[in-house]
């Protein structure tokens, strides 16, 4: 199969002087995670890590200058393919074996997940016209031979731990709902919350094989509470206060 070959596999944006996010434009919209970078005094932070198809860690090399902890959010497909590149991964139990044995082992969605799981999205307002994950692939990269690698899980996290990066430290905040073991990362200091699949602006998916409706809608109950000033989600634009509530309002609407 003839495919575009592309040099240049990641874009990145720079939040602030500490924050930058990367994302995977030829990887489809569905499957495309932010990747988010944060600068710290004796560590760097990463959440999550995209689909793996091309080396993160090369293309943090100009912007990373000391140990780095990976963080994943969940163990789903799109935010661990990575994690493998990095000495310390973190995540929560219930998502540790996602990662040390990744099931994604094709780019071809329907093989990958089959098709009642296809459909699952398209009725959850994603459009998932495409046979494959990606439109593009790397120079080096097969379409047929692709596998995600797996990553040694070094910390578990749960409630309440806390990532301490010598001048951030973010509190660890289990958020289950569209997985078990789904968490976010916040910062009480300046507000900031990375929340992964917890909460984005765009199509919520609770409908998954793992996923939890009565879960989700508390963990919306309690993110109704939190003082966040900005959230950083896994997918789509980064909002405040104001939208986190509209969305999180929404969601209970919808489900209770």
């Amino acid at each position: 199969m003839t495919f575009p070959l592309v040099d240049t596999w990641f874009e990145r944006r720079k939040i602030d002087d500490d924050i930058t996010v990367l994302w995977e434009p030829h990887v489809i919209e569905l499957m495309r995670c932010n990747i988010w970078h944060v600068r710290g005094l004796n560590r760097d932070l990463i959440v999550d890590t995209g689909m793996g198809v091309a080396s993160l860690a090369t293309e943090l090399a100009d912007i990373v200058d000391k140990p780095v902890l990976a963080v994943a959010t969940h163990g789903h497909d799109d935010h661990i393919g990575s994690h493998h590149e990095f000495d310390s991964v973190l995540v929560h139990p219930a998502e540790a074996a996602q990662l040390e044995n990744p099931p994604l082992t094709s780019l071809d969605m329907v093989q990958a997940w089959g098709i009642e799981e296809v459909e699952g999205l398209a009725r959850a307002g994603y459009e998932v016209t495409d046979s494959l994950f990606v439109r593009a692939l790397p120079i080096g990269v097969e379409l047929e031979t692709f596998a995600q690698k797996p990553a040694r899980v070094t910390r578990l996290i749960d409630e309440g731990h806390i990532i301490d990066l010598g001048d951030r430290q973010f509190e660890v905040l289990h958020l289950p709902g569209h997985s078990p073991g789904s968490i976010g990362l916040w910062e009480a200091a300046t507000g900031t919350l990375f929340s992964g699949d917890a909460v984005y602006d765009g199509p919520l998916l609770d409908e998954l094989h793992h996923s939890n409706v009565a879960d989700y809608c508390t963990t919306m109950q309690r993110l109704l509470e939190l003082p966040v000033n900005v959230v950083h989600g896994g997918h789509d634009p980064s909002f405040g206060r104001e939208r986190l509530q509209q969305i999180a309002r929404a969601y209970l609407d919808r489900r209770l």
